[in-house]
Parts: C-alpha cells; sequence; structure tokens
C-alpha cells in the first residue's frame, strides 16, 4: 500500500490510496476463509467448500465486505502512522476491489487547524472565594424542623387560614363528568405555599370543616397538562379538618432523623456541602473565564465546517430536549429552523475553538486517556442514565462515540493543567442587590434564578418552597419562574 496527503485547505485533507494486486488478493482471500468456516452449501461438509465456490455463490457480499475490510483497516494504519486526528466524518471515494488488479480510493475529511499556541501556564485568574452564610444554614434547619413537623387538628369550627394544613377531598368536573386526574380524598394542603391553583386555594378558605363548596377554575393556557390547559372545570371540594403544623426545636434527635450524628455535625454538614457545591461553581466559572483570555488572544484561525455543524446540531438538540420537557416544539419559539440554527453558531464556533485550543495543549504535554478512564466515565454515565453499562457501551461503540468522549476528558485534562499552574486570586463575593436596588432594563433577566428547564424549576422548588414535587409538577416553568422571581424579591 501506497499513499499520497494531499492539504485542500488548512483544516481538509485529501489521502490516495493505491492498492498492488497482491493485497487485493489477499484481503478477497481472508473473506473467502471466512465464509467457508460458516457458509452452508448443499453437497458439501461445512467448512469444506472449495472457496472458488463460495466466491461465486456469495461473489457480491464477499467482493462488498472485503472492500469495506480493507479500507478501514488501512485508514487505522494510515492515522496511526501520521498520527492524525480526522475532526470529521472520513468521505471514501472508492469503487470494488477486482481480483488480480491493483485498487485505488481516496479519503476526505475534516483537521484541526495548526496553532501557534500562546503562554498558557503560570497566568493570574480570579476566583470567588467561598462564603456560606450562617442564614444559608439557618434556612436548611428550617426545612429540617418543616419536615419533622408535627401536625395536629385545630378544634376551632371555623376556615382554615394561610400556613395551615386544609384536609381536603376534591375533583374536577365537566359536565357533571368527572376529569380523570383531578380527583383526590383526604389530601392534605398546606395554604399560602402555591400548591394550588389561588382560585382553589380561596374556595378552600371559605370552608369550614365538614363542609363542601364549589367554583369555576379556568387552567392556564401553559399549565404542564396540555389535555387541560385553558380549559374550564367545576372545581367541588369538601374540608374535613383544619390543622396546624408545629415545628419542634432543633435538637440532636431532629439532626439524627435528618442522618446526622447531632446539630454541630449537621451544622458543619450543611456548610460544608454549600461549600463544596460553592467552590465547583466558582472554579468552573474562573476556568470558562481563563480560557476565554486565552483563546482571544490567539490570532484567529479556520474552523472545521463539519465539526462546527455538528455542534450547532448539538445545541439544537438540547434546545429540542428543553421544549419537549415543557410539552412545546420550535415553533413555540416562532424562529424558522434556519434562525436557530444561525442563533447558535456564535456558541457553537466559541466551543469548537476552545476543544481545538486544548486538544493542541494536551497534545503539546502529551496527555493521554487510558482505556481504563473510558470504561470509567461510561461506568458513571450509565449510573446518571440508569441503564446497563454493556448497552450504554455498545451505543457509544456503534455510534462511534468513543473518540469524541476521549476528545472530551482530553479537553478536560487540559484545563484542569492550565488552571493548575495559573496563580488564582480569591476575591470577595459581589454584594447581593439590595432590595429597592434600580429594576433591570426591559429584556434582562428579573431575577438570578434562571431555570435552563423545567426540571431544574421542580427541583429549585421542592428544595426553597417546601411544597411537594407532584404540586411543583403541576405549575408551568412560567409559573415557577415566577414563584422564583418573588421569592428573591422577599429574601433581599
Amino acid at each position: 500500500m501506497e499513499y499520497n496527503v494531499e492539504e485542500l485547505s488548512p483544516v481538509k485533507r485529501k489521502i490516495t490510496v493505491e492498492v498492488p494486486a497482491e493485497e487485493v488478493n489477499a484481503a478477497l482471500s481472508a473473506t473467502i476463509a471466512l465464509y467457508r468456516v460458516q457458509a452452508d452449501v448443499k453437497g458439501f461438509r461445512k467448512g469444506k467448500v472449495p472457496s472458488s465456490i463460495i466466491e461465486s455463490k456469495f461473489r457480491k457480499q464477499v467482493y462488498g465486505e472485503a472492500t469495506t475490510d480493507l479500507i478501514n483497516y488501512q485508514i487505522n494504519e494510515i492515522m496511526n502512522g501520521l498520527s492524525m486526528q480526522p475532526m470529521s466524518r472520513i468521505d471514501v471515494d472508492a469503487k470494488e476491489l477486482v481480483r488480480d488488479e491493483n485498487f485505488t480510493y481516496s479519503i476526505e475529511f475534516e483537521v484541526a487547524p495548526k496553532l501557534d499556541l500562546p503562554e498558557y501556564k503560570g497566568l493570574t485568574v480570579e476566583e470567588v472565594d467561598v462564603v456560606v452564610s450562617d442564614d444559608e444554614v439557618t434556612e436548611v434547619e428550617e426545612r429540617i424542623l418543616e419536615n419533622n413537623a408535627e401536625v395536629k387538628v385545630i378544634e376551632d369550627d371555623r376556615p382554615p387560614k394561610d400556613g395551615e394544613v386544609a384536609s381536603v377531598s376534591f375533583g374536577a368536573y365537566q359536565d357533571d363528568i368527572i376529569v380523570e386526574g383531578i380527583q383526590a380524598e383526604n389530601f392534605d394542603l398546606v395554604l399560602g405555599q402555591n400548591q394550588a391553583l389561588p382560585e382553589f386555594e380561596e374556595l378552600i378558605k371559605t370552608l369550614s370543616p365538614g363542609e363542601g363548596g364549589e367554583t369555576d377554575i379556568t387552567f392556564p393556557a401553559d399549565f404542564i397538562n396540555e389535555n387541560l390547559a385553558g380549559r374550564t372545570v367545576t372545581m367541588k371540594a369538601k374540608l374535613h379538618a383544619v390543622k396546624e403544623r408545629i415545628k419542634p426545636e432543633m435538637t440532636d434527635s431532629v439532626a439524627q432523623k435528618a442522618g446526622f450524628k447531632d446539630v454541630e455535625t449537621m451544622r458543619k454538614g450543611i456548610r460544608e456541602s454549600y461549600a463544596s457545591q460553592r467552590k465547583q461553581m466558582n472554579k468552573a466559572a474562573a476556568q470558562s473565564e481563563l480560557l476565554r483570555g486565552i483563546i482571544e488572544g490567539i490570532a484567529e484561525f479556520p474552523l472545521p465546517p463539519a465539526m462546527v455543524e455538528d455542534r450547532v446540531d448539538r445545541l439544537l438538540k438540547d434546545l429540542e430536549y428543553r421544549l419537549d420537557r415543557q410539552g412545546k416544539g420550535f415553533q413555540s419559539l416562532g424562529k424558522t429552523p434556519e434562525e436557530l440554527r444561525s442563533s447558535f453558531r456564535p456558541e457553537a464556533e466559541a466551543s469548537v475553538k476552545t476543544e481545538i485550543f486544548l486538544l493542541a495543549v494536551a497534545a503539546e504535554e502529551g496527555l493521554e486517556i487510558s482505556p481504563e478512564e473510558i470504561e470509567t466515565t461510561l461506568s458513571q454515565l450509565a449510573m446518571q442514565s440508569r441503564q446497563p453499562l454493556h448497552e450504554l457501551k455498545k451505543y457509544y461503540e456503534d455510534n462511534n462515540l468513543i473518540v469524541p468522549l476521549k476528545d472530551r476528558l482530553l479537553c478536560d485534562k487540559a484545563s484542569e493543567l492550565i488552571y493548575d499552574s495559573a496563580e488564582v486570586k480569591l476575591i470577595a463575593a459581589p454584594a447581593p442587590a439590595e432590595k429597592g436596588a434600580e429594576a433591570a432594563p426591559a429584556g434582562e433577566a428579573k431575577s438570578g434564578i434562571q431555570f435552563q428547564d423545567k426540571a431544574e424549576a421542580v427541583e429549585w422548588a421542592v428544595a426553597n418552597l417546601g411544597i411537594k414535587e407532584s404540586t411543583a409538577k403541576g405549575y408551568s416553568l412560567a409559573k415557577l419562574q415566577e414563584r422564583a422571581d418573588k421569592y428573591e424579591e422577599e429574601q433581599a
């Protein structure tokens, strides 16, 4: 085998390969030998079928597989010899092998451009110092106390108030027919915490124990259940009892129920948990800023087009997934597919630039990823996605995702190397905005809490508002964001 490499552009290569007839015949013979072992031909014992008959009977399959196997083997051999890593799919221009004839084919692919690496070690970077306030620890303590609160029936014959628990049975009706999924018996509803639609809570606040009532309610247009969104139903409810939640004092016994040895250990654990998560976030932000500054200092360089398009595709898939969890589609954004791709292109290009730079650093530093590291990462992904490891591994192998995974791990190593060599200066966290501060201009975020998707919003609501997960899931993303904005205003 002989080959010639052409540089079609700074990021595109073409390799023309010439294979002598002897190698062609050897490739055909190897494939025929495999068929001889497996083929079942009438009149011959398995494994004893003459090669000429195998070649004649299975000619199409034999020549096709032999061509594919030969090209794949030679591509790996060429790439290893050139120490070249394709950054795109390899396009093959080839016909089929012909016995006793030389074989010529070509391949084209994109590569990373050559970079003149700037100084990336010993730089200075600012990282926000970790501070955990006593108020944050107290807030977690309050949630623990709420979870351990004793619920006691109030004997007074009166309607419930905000902060109290109403034990109710209810159902939604349309044309006197119960609406499936909107009914419950002896349900404990905490009033004033937005666990239910406001109109329903107002109805409950008019009832005394033993009384029933009804009211018409229109579900929001963006209600999570599309079958109910925008529909008007008659909510019928009966109040059984009014209860109050009596929070206990914080003691070692309460701390033990939360999984800690005692109160002191609990408070220390809360503080350490906050600090650990905040440290990771602050470090990640500082790393990103450090890399951004380095890359901005590099002269413009061409990007592999296929790599950019692939990154745009990934961003669109991520967006589609988030919208799908909200029960929406691309059409809800009011943009054409072309406009969406265009809007994602700057982000995709920045991502590709960063990857190319980090891979260049990894090559310069001789960084490598071992098979054990690949296996460990796949095991972690399997646990996170709750998939069997062997199925996930096969999916990655069948879809040629092992190399991109390896590149990602290399980029992570290179990023850590750059950060570990930097002079990290800890700076104070910015002071929180004071209550009554000037409002943000129109179009800008009103809250520092901004959710990426419904799942994140539900998790936040359960942790910070003390409402049940099932209740939080009943609210739209917009409603949960509204609650987050209000919560932040109240905390300011």
